[in-house]
């Protein structure tokens, strides 16, 4: 049985840091997932957690009865430059501290780079991997890889052939449910194609972006290159639940233990405990389908 865990970013702005094991476990979950936060590992900086903050941290999750899952760093590890690159590796090397610290073997995280400049943040990308996939080795880490949108692949197929060149056991693929539609549309290609390498999910719906014509959605002016998706609860929007369900055991994901399913509703703050306690029933009823 996959571990179910809980995002607990609608909490960042109500609660301490150490106060998110807590209510995590208060909301029935077992498992969280430890994503940017200011005073832990902050988007697109350097990790703020010393030592003592990271064993603060885990006795917070020994007292509450629950576990971190996975730790989610969101990096410029792939450029487009060099410069940003470096000093996003560095920023990765202490993520791998603080994770082995936690003792925690699961970090996923997102391509990140520019879609604009894609073969520079390619690039960019494998020359980071080249000094950080023998440190995650070295560590017995595995990294899970969103192929976010805005970021410099966001095909899902796509993605999956960048992973496979890392030619690393270590290295495996996040299907995100409400990323769907930026993944190319396909989410019963991408999840057999991703097959074993699939080791994470995350569970939110969202809106088709690119039905009635391109103008779901209208930004000004037009021709704006954004990317618009939202991460709302299960039956919210789009997303073919009953599909996602069969896609993963069809895979055999449904039937591990080593796999992590995560709630990762960002859109209705007001309600964050009644959605979690939502998506916690939708979980685990599409688990066990």
């Amino acid at each position: 049985m996959p571990k179910i865990a809980l995002d607990p970013t609608p909490f960042h702005h109500d609660l301490d840091l150490l106060e998110f094991p807590r209510k995590v476990a208060d909301l029935g979950y077992e498992y969280l997932q430890l994503t940017p936060h200011r005073d832990f590992i902050p988007f697109h900086r350097h990790p703020k957690a010393d030592d003592d903050l990271v064993d603060a941290f885990a006795a917070a999750c020994v007292d509450a009865g629950v576990q971190v899952a996975s730790v989610l760093p969101v990096l410029r590890w792939s450029g487009p430059d060099r410069e940003t690159r470096e000093t996003a590796v560095k920023q990765w090397k202490r993520v791998v501290e603080i994770t082995k610290r936690l003792g925690v073997d699961t970090i996923n995280t997102e391509f990140s780079g520019r879609p604009e400049r894609a073969e520079e943040s390619e690039a960019q990308f494998y020359w980071a991997m080249e000094e950080l996939l023998p440190i995650i080795e070295d560590a017995d880490l595995r990294v899970l890889i969103d192929p976010h949108p805005d970021d410099f692949v966001e095909d899902g197929l796509e993605a999956l052939r960048v992973i496979r060149g890392l030619n690393s056991k270590n290295i495996g693929f996040v299907y995100v449910a409400c990323h769907t539609f930026h993944y190319g549309g396909d989410m019963d290609a991408v999840i057999d194609a991703a097959g074993d390498s699939l080791q994470l999910v995350h569970v939110a719906d969202a809106y088709d972006h690119r039905r009635s014509h391109g103008l779901r959605y209208i930004t000004n002016p037009p021709g704006n290159p954004v990317r618009v998706h939202q991460h709302l609860p299960v039956g919210q929007g789009d997303v073919d639940f009953d599909a996602f369900w069969r896609a993963l055991d069809r895979v055999g994901f449904s039937g591990r233990d080593d796999t992590v399913a995560v709630s990762s509703v960002f859109a209705e703050d007001e309600n964050a405990d009644a959605v979690s306690r939502f998506q916690l029933d939708q979980i685990t009823k599409g688990l066990h389908r």
